[in-house]
C-alpha cells in the first residue's frame, strides 16, 4: 500500500470524517472504495463505447432536421 497526500475541501473532509466515525470504517478505506467505484464506472463506460464503436453516427444538425421533417418538433 502507498501513502499519499490528498487535499480535500473542508466540507468534503468533514463529511468523510463524520461518515468514517458513523460507519466505523477508516477514512482511507472510504476513499479507496470511492476511487475503486469511480474506476469501475469508467471501465463500464469504456466497454459500452467499445461495444457501440461500429454503430452509425449522426451529427446533431442532421438529427434535428430529421425530427423537424418527421413533424416531431
Amino acid at each position: 500500500m502507498k501513502r499519499s497526500t490528498v487535499y480535500l475541501e473542508d466540507d468534503l473532509h468533514k463529511a468523510l470524517k463524520l461518515k468514517a466515525a458513523d460507519t466505523d470504517v477508516a477514512m482511507s478505506t472510504l476513499v479507496n472504495d470511492a476511487i475503486r467505484e469511480s474506476l469501475l464506472e469508467d471501465a463500464e463506460d469504456l466497454q459500452a463505447f467499445d461495444e457501440r464503436k461500429n454503430e452509425p453516427s449522426i451529427d446533431f444538425e442532421t438529427f434535428v432536421q430529421s425530427l423537424k421533417k418527421d413533424g416531431k418538433i
